[in-house]
């Protein structure tokens, strides 16, 4: 599957801003599943970015406006060529993987990925409210797999409840949000059942007539760490594997870890907007 991505910031300032520094997270990844194909930015007022490789393995951009400017636009088109990934309702948890799973050595190769942090934390109760309806986890693959589905039918997808700051221990109790929330708290019960996990940012392509939602900005899905297999994506909001649907931009802890686009500015308040458009170019 190939897809053209623009992806639109719009900054508007009430007035003249006399300075702004900013940091994006928007550049594809290329990686044993997805490739990059092609990717340029285009920023008004002009100004040339500079990259940079982070501790995650996320590109990273910064670019510097040192002129007085009301307005400010930051555009990226990409274009990403996507293979599937493994089907993870196809694996069967073996033995050997069981023995990986339970080695000290992988506990310790995968621990960032086992911590909390202040977006996935979960109070116990919590934690033990959603395992007492799947199950515990004896086979990492398959609790995965169920509680994707038990967060997907739990949760109502509604943009209104919750903010981009929204902690996973809160937006439970909503029983609502979006998935940046969905991510949050399945991040924080795999976690706290002894499963590395990690949030991914990226693109939804939906295509005509599809049920999936999520697609009128980044979208953020979890990858959970298989022994022996690698990575593998889920996405609680749509219940579904990520596979070539699914296009994948970084990867960290939390949201913290790959917030699309941070900055500074020197001036008074401001209103945003963003676009995002997936084409499919070929299958």
């Amino acid at each position: 599957m190939k897809y053209l991505i623009e992806h639109t910031n719009y900054f508007y300032y009430d007035n003249d801003v006399d300075q702004s520094m900013n940091t994006v997270r928007l550049k594809p990844r290329t990686d044993e599943c997805q490739r990059l194909i092609s990717y340029r930015t285009e920023i008004t007022p002009a100004s040339l970015t500079k990259e940079h490789i982070d501790l995650w393995g996320n590109h990273v951009e910064t670019f510097f406006i040192a002129h007085k400017h009301k307005d400010l636009v930051f555009k990226t088109i990409s274009t990403v060529s996507i293979q599937k990934s493994p089907f993870i309702h196809m694996l069967k948890y073996t033995d050997e993987m069981r023995r990986i799973f339970h080695s000290e050595l992988f506990h310790d190769h995968y621990l960032p990925y086992l911590n909390d942090t202040v977006y996935t934390f979960l109070y116990k109760h919590q934690v033990e409210e959603i395992v007492q309806t799947i199950g515990e986890a004896t086979d990492p693959v398959q609790f995965a797999i169920d509680l994707t589905r038990f967060l997907h039918r739990s949760i109502v997808y509604d943009g209104t409840v919750t903010l981009v700051n929204t902690k996973a221990h809160e937006a439970w109790p909503l029983r609502a949000g979006v998935c940046q929330d969905y991510a949050h708290i399945m991040l924080g019960v795999l976690r706290a059942k002894g499963i590395p996990a990690r949030y991914v940012s990226g693109y939804l392509y939906v295509g005509e007539d599809s049920a999936l939602v999520g697609d009128s900005a980044t979208h953020a899905w979890v990858e959970v760490m298989i022994p022996g297999i690698g990575w593998v994506g889920l996405d609680p909001t749509n219940n579904v594997e990520a596979l070539e649907n699914h296009i994948r931009i970084g990867t960290g802890r939390d949201y913290a870890d790959v917030s699309p686009l941070q900055g500074v500015y020197r001036g008074g308040g401001q209103r945003s907007d963003v676009k995002v458009s997936v084409t499919l170019l070929d299958q």
